[in-house]
């Protein structure tokens, strides 16, 4: 009998060999990887679906679907896409828990995954479920990191969660504080860098996801705007095949007001039908026109997001500026219109539509002028900007929020040509003026301060303007901004 009940053990434990659940990147997942980091959803889906048929054990596909599905939903927003595919999160969570527990991709599959669906969960207005799904993702990564240090891609995603959460605004440190979370940026940065510049194997492999959250990483949280385009250009990034890194840099352009160098990214792309179709780029060149005042096209470029995007985010933030250029060309009845379309369409989430909204409803006009030196501005057209509001003063303006946007767009614009010493009189003005307003001038200004001070080594009063701006209360994009000025701190301290 005990050679019979050997070989039954035997073949017992050969079946369970056989069915066990295993991570295996292999040369189709990687090439999987690779075509959806370009956002080459499609042909990613189809590799994944490949490798998933040759090795129906093999879990690395779930983990590569898991990414194209997000970077689908988290992009496009689209209500029927997300109907389809959010539930499927969870499916891939049940069948990754079956997977080998001694396996690095275990844990870290785990997290991923859970960390996408709450990236997911926010844009569709479900905080409270996002923030559970960031707390476990967090603890996850953290586990991951003690039982396999040597991992590197731990240090990618644990890295930008600990940056991340070390520059908590304190409208939801409250929720940090619940769920348990830790963060510094110092480390959090440290982790992400040197993953970014490791020759590790697995660093390799999924180099071009970190170089799309490095940049942003360096640019939000470091205020280091420089150094996050610079990083494109050092790394070589194939910013016209790679629709993800085209993205990132555009809008990190965009936001560094470099007008035209978004706009060369944005138009110098491939436009192969290959790539996610993705309303982003009307939005972006919406904006790059609006910037230069090219009016007639920037309104075509926002029209077509608002036709085709399927989401909810910046739709009232786009309305108002389509209901800008027409105020600004003397159409006040298609002003009027766009405005009620302000209140009608889209979410209030983001600080850009909260903003939108509330100007809507307040039936508030900017000032022309003023509006247009802004619009420069913001494009890189500093001279341009500075020209029109050259020779005057708050003297010239009547209202007092025009009095105060004065001073701030006066401080910027000096900030922006070098002149630090003439944009902090101005800063010092629009504090004065606006601190007990519920603008955001006084607070920018303050951050504005303590970011000079930053630059020029004066550590101490960098500090001082940062959490000075931290004080300001009930005023527009509060949590935005205190996540800077906190960040600012943070880096003076060297948290």
């Amino acid at each position: 009998m005990k050679p019979i009940f050997s070989l039954l053990i035997l073949l017992l434990c050969s079946f369970c060999a056989q069915g066990q659940k295993v991570f295996d990147f292999n040369a189709t997942c990687v090439q999987s990887f690779q075509e959806i980091l370009q956002l080459k959803i499609k042909s990613g889906k189809t590799l994944a679906l490949k490798a998933k048929q040759l090795n129906q054990e093999n879990l690395i596909p779930l983990f590569l679907e898991s990414h194209a599905d997000f970077y689908l939903l988290f992009l496009n927003e689209s209500s029927t896409d997300y109907d389809l595919l959010f539930p499927i999160f969870q499916e891939r969570l049940n069948s990754i828990e079956e997977g080998n527990r001694s396996s690095p991709f275990y844990l870290f599959a785990l997290a991923t995954i859970r960390l996408q669906r709450a990236l997911v969960a926010v844009k569709f207005g479900h905080t409270w479920d996002a923030a559970w799904d960031f707390r476990k993702a967090y603890l996850l990564l953290k586990e991951n990191k003690k039982k396999f240090p040597n991992f590197s891609p731990n240090e990618l995603m644990y890295g930008s969660l600990e940056a991340l959460i070390g520059t908590v605004p304190k409208g939801y440190k409250w929720l940090a504080n619940i769920l348990g979370m830790q963060g510094s940026i110092t480390n959090g940065m440290k982790r992400v860098n040197l993953f970014c510049n490791s020759s590790d194997p697995w660093a390799k492999l999924f180099f071009n996801q970190a170089a799309f959250i490095y940049p942003y990483l360096l640019y939000l949280i470091e205020n280091k705007k420089e150094d996050a385009l610079a990083f494109v250009q050092q790394k070589k990034l194939d910013i016209v095949n790679n629709h993800l890194h085209a993205f990132m840099a555009a809008n990190l352009a965009l936001s560094n007001k470099q007008n035209e160098l978004s706009k060369s990214i944005i138009l110098n792309r491939n436009k192969s039908d290959e790539y996610l179709t993705m309303s982003v780029w009307d939005y972006q060149l919406g904006f790059i026109k609006l910037y230069h005042l090219e009016y007639k096209e920037a309104k075509n470029h926002f029209e077509l997001y608002t036709q085709n995007f399927k989401g909810n985010f910046y739709i009232k933030d786009v309305f108002q500026k389509i209901s800008w250029i027409d105020y600004l060309q003397g159409n006040l009845k298609s002003a009027e219109e766009a405005r009620k379309q302000v209140l009608k369409k889209g979410s209030a989430q983001s600080d850009a539509d909260k903003q939108a909204f509330k100007d809507a409803k307040n039936n508030y006009w900017p000032n022309p002028l003023l509006l247009k030196a802004r619009l420069l501005n913001d494009g890189g057209y500093h001279l341009e900007a500075f020209k029109l509001l050259a020779g005057k003063s708050t003297n010239d303006f009547e209202k007092i929020d025009d009095k105060l946007e004065f001073a701030y767009r006066a401080a910027r614009i000096y900030d922006d040509l070098g002149k630090s010493d003439e944009a902090i009189k101005n800063y010092w003005v629009a504090i004065k003026i606006g601190q007990n307003r519920s603008a955001y001038f006084a607070a920018r200004s303050a951050l504005q301060i303590g970011q000079i001070y930053e630059q020029r080594g004066q550590i101490k009063l960098a500090i001082t303007f940062y959490q000075k701006c931290l004080d300001m209360e009930d005023h527009e994009y509060k949590n935005s901004i205190d996540q800077k000025a906190k960040a600012g701190i943070a880096r003076c301290k060297g948290e």
